[in-house]
């Protein structure tokens, strides 16, 4: 009975990993395919200014494109284990030392960090809003409001790929295999800092 409550919690434990882990790799996809968009808007934008035409809004939607790649990919790359990071001794060490190390610093440095910018944007986000916060410039998006949205967004995104990655570093610890994961790396813990 208790070896298959504990079969059962694993079993739920998985599916809510690979749910959380499928979600941000769909962002991340999804988002990354703002660069190209990105790069057509700027070569509209130079071409028009050849032209002596300004394209305000054009010109301000490069930039909300830019702070979606970044900020709603942050957890696309953590989940790749796309950011970057001084590994001297790092690699050298055992995968079990290697997933206690990711686990320390997830819980020691991301979720920390990530609350911090979460928690003290809010009030930003709330007031941006609270006035419907558009552009400084005439001609442009009225749109500020969901732009700075997605620094809390951002945050909340961060914080649940970090305990995916908690999770799956746990896993590997207690021996439990994780082969639902769509990660590539379902032996080896994910790296986390």
């Amino acid at each position: 009975m208790k070896t298959t409550l504990k079969l059962k919690n694993e079993n739920h434990m998985k599916k809510i990993i690979n749910f959380l882990d499928t979600v941000t790799h769909i962002t991340g996809t999804s988002i990354a395919w703002l660069t190209l968009a990105m790069i057509a808007a700027v070569c509209l934008v130079v071409f028009t200014r050849l032209f002596g035409i300004e394209l305000i809004k054009l010109n301000e939607s490069v930039t909300y494109m830019h702070a979606a790649v970044f900020m709603m990919a942050i957890a696309w790359t953590l989940q790749r284990d796309g950011h970057v990071r001084v590994d001297i001794f790092y690699r050298q060490y055992s995968a079990s030392t290697r997933a206690w190390i990711d686990i320390l610093g997830t819980l020691l440095f991301t979720l920390p960090f990530m609350l911090f910018v979460g928690i003290g944007s809010w009030d930003f986000v709330l007031e941006s809003w609270r006035i419907n916060e558009g552009s400084n410039d005439s001609g442009g998006l009225a749109l500020v409001f969901l732009l700075k949205s997605l620094i809390p967004l951002m945050a909340v995104s961060v914080v649940l790929q970090s305990l995916v990655m908690i999770a799956r570093n746990l896993l590997f610890l207690m021996n439990i295999p994780d082969h639902d994961s769509p990660s590539e790396s379902q032996q080896e813990p994910q790296n986390a800092n």
